[in-house]
């Protein structure tokens, strides 16, 4: 296929969509030591001592100055976090992974992913979500809209280009999942589920292996829309050698009802990314934001959840395979002490 998105995207007003929505630039600065990690305590390093190795436990991105006493010490603008944070975030025992979100607005280059992988230790894993250029079906206006099919949309080779070379060139052996998280489709799209799945089979089958580079990585694919939940879409993954990411998000059904798509796929590894509380239903993030802020308690715990997800890490990693789960502040209000209660959730029962 090979469009050029770049060129499609300057013929619409979803050139913007980028302004909206992207971060500021939180590559790390080299060497960079301006914040300093909390520390951590007894009790974090027993936990961490107590995972399998094979656990790795983290949250959606790390710029919140609402961590300081739980990830950083002092107080630090989210600027300041975003750009010298993540040295002191992997030095948290339990923060073995981060899910970097910034590329999904914006793709990034080899050597920003390098950068990231310089500020952390060599069992670290990074969780990447692939850029909305080829996971997104359309392109979208400065308010988010959808204005016209988007031309690259699951086009291995953007997605090749763009996405899974430079991550492979910069990250390296650091690599835990590269999740390719599709948006909400229209519905137009959704009507004929098996030209999608057959798309979907055609980026997979081309991507190139991760194993020789990075020997822990996978390929996973997240999903909005409860209709790809289906047999088919586990057989599509599976003769690929990708894995599901277990969305845990309002939009798709709850983690009972998803568990038996993850058990038709075992064995193999778990790749999870907590996203949002189902209290917020289609309020969404801006809802979670404005009840959760700043980060810095949970707000609405979520027990079963966690239990459940415990069990599925402590059987991954019993089972020996690699286990990366991402949690997100909008899942209980704050995604460290989420960790921290999953931590003793998946220990509670060993």
């Amino acid at each position: 296929m090979g469009t050029d998105y770049a060129g499609a995207m300057s013929n619409t007003t979803a050139i913007h969509q980028h302004a909206l929505f992207a971060d500021a630039d939180d590559t790390p600065a080299p060497g960079a030591t301006a914040v300093d990690a909390q520390p951590p305590g007894d009790e974090l390093h027993a936990l961490a001592q107590a995972l399998s190795p094979r656990i790795h436990l983290g949250t959606s991105s790390w710029s919140y100055p609402g961590w300081a006493g739980l990830v950083w010490a002092g107080a630090h603008t989210d600027a300041a976090l975003a750009r010298d944070g993540l040295l002191a975030y992997a030095q948290h025992p339990l923060l073995r992974t981060v899910s970097i979100d910034r590329g999904f607005y914006r793709p990034m280059t080899a050597e920003q992913f390098a950068l990231y992988a310089a500020q952390v230790p060599d069992d670290f894993r990074f969780i990447v979500k692939a850029p909305a250029l080829v996971t997104d079906a359309m392109l979208r206006a400065g308010d988010g809209r959808g204005v016209q099919p988007n031309p690259a949309f699951l086009d291995p080779q953007q997605a090749i280009d763009r996405f899974v070379q430079p991550a492979l060139d910069g990250l390296g052996a650091k690599i835990g999942a590269l999740v390719f998280e599709i948006s909400p489709l229209p519905s137009t799209l959704r009507r004929d589920m098996p030209a999608l799945l057959e798309r979907l089979a055609r980026l997979l089958t081309a991507l190139p292996a991760l194993a020789p580079t990075a020997p822990d990585g996978v390929i996973a694919v997240e999903v909005r829309d409860p209709d790809w939940l289906v047999p088919a879409f586990r057989d599509v993954l599976r003769a690929a050698g990708a894995r599901y990411c277990l969305g845990l998000h309002p939009r798709l059904p709850p983690i009972a009802e998803q568990l038996p798509l993850l058990r038709a796929m075992w064995p193999g590894p778990f790749v999870c990314r907590w996203n949002l509380n189902r209290l917020h239903g289609a309020q969404g993030y801006e809802a979670a934001k404005a009840g959760y802020a700043p980060f810095d308690r949970l707000v609405d715990p979520d027990p079963d959840t966690r239990a459940a997800l415990a069990r599925i890490v402590r059987g991954t990693a019993a089972a020996g395979f690699q286990v990366y789960v991402s949690v997100n502040n909008k899942a209980e209000g704050c995604a460290p002490l989420s960790v921290v209660a999953l931590a003793r959730a998946v220990i509670a029962e060993t």
